[in-house]
């Protein structure tokens, strides 16, 4: 029997099959989501389950409040993060978590990852963010629904746009991202694991490198992103 949800459920397998054949995630660790804001519901990989035996059919469909609509798995225990951005975002069409080696690095270093080149310019403009570790009375709670609220109260708190930095560094954790699809969470996943790399690269070259100047962050980003952006195809 064919389900209503068989488009959305192939796009969240497709993506989480280019997370692991970007390297992003080790053995079962990492997921993405795909969400379908016209139902009300969300996609996401079963928990770990290894990527070679992951089929379509396996996809878990929820609602916002996390109860099943359809699958037979077990969700992603990352599920309740997702669930949490999507309520509050109303923008994001898909997240990706992983954990990738420099990503990771940075995050527990609990460093914001600086805007060093143009690589990084292309796509935001600002530093990663990474947020703080988590609270303890929020660790001791609902832990994957509250690394929700630690995603949300570092951009509140730094006054940053979820729709221009698409992607978040968690203190002692790891990175998280998201975009308009679920394809587009999987490119700025690797995004992130690229700047990371090139941004520790650079202090270990030269630990006193410079930042990126204001006016080559501006063309950088205008190019791509601005509303006379010329880069690529119309």
């Amino acid at each position: 029997m064919s389900s209503k949800y068989e488009a959305l459920k192939q796009e969240c397998f497709e993506a989480n099959m280019e997370l692991n054949n970007l390297g992003l995630v080790i053995y079962t660790f990492g997921n993405v989501s795909a969400v379908d804001r016209e139902n009300g519901v969300f996609a996401i990989k079963p928990s770990g389950v290894p990527y070679e035996k992951l089929k379509p059919e396996d996809i878990v469909i929820l609602d916002y409040d996390n109860t099943i609509i359809e699958g037979s798995m077990r969700p992603s225990s990352d599920t309740k993060t997702h669930a949490y951005l999507y309520k509050n975002w109303e923008h994001i069409g898909g997240i990706a978590h992983t954990h990738a080696t420099y990503s990771v690095a940075w995050a527990q270093a609990q460093k914001d990852i600086p805007i060093f080149g143009t690589t990084h310019a292309d796509h935001l403009t600002k530093d990663i963010p990474c947020a703080e570790p988590m609270r303890d009375e929020l660790i001791e709670g609902n832990y994957e629904h509250n690394t929700g609220i630690q995603i949300l109260e570092c951009f509140k708190d730094r006054n940053l746009s979820p729709e221009e930095v698409e992607m978040v560094l968690l203190g002692n954790h790891g990175p998280f991202a998201w975009g308009k699809t679920a394809a587009k969470a999987v490119y700025n996943s690797k995004v992130l694991e690229t700047v990371a790399q090139m941004a520790y690269l650079t202090l270990q070259i030269n630990p006193k490198a410079p930042r990126l100047k204001d006016s080559l962050v501006k063309k950088h980003y205008e190019r791509k992103h601005g509303k006379n952006a010329y880069y690529g195809q119309k």
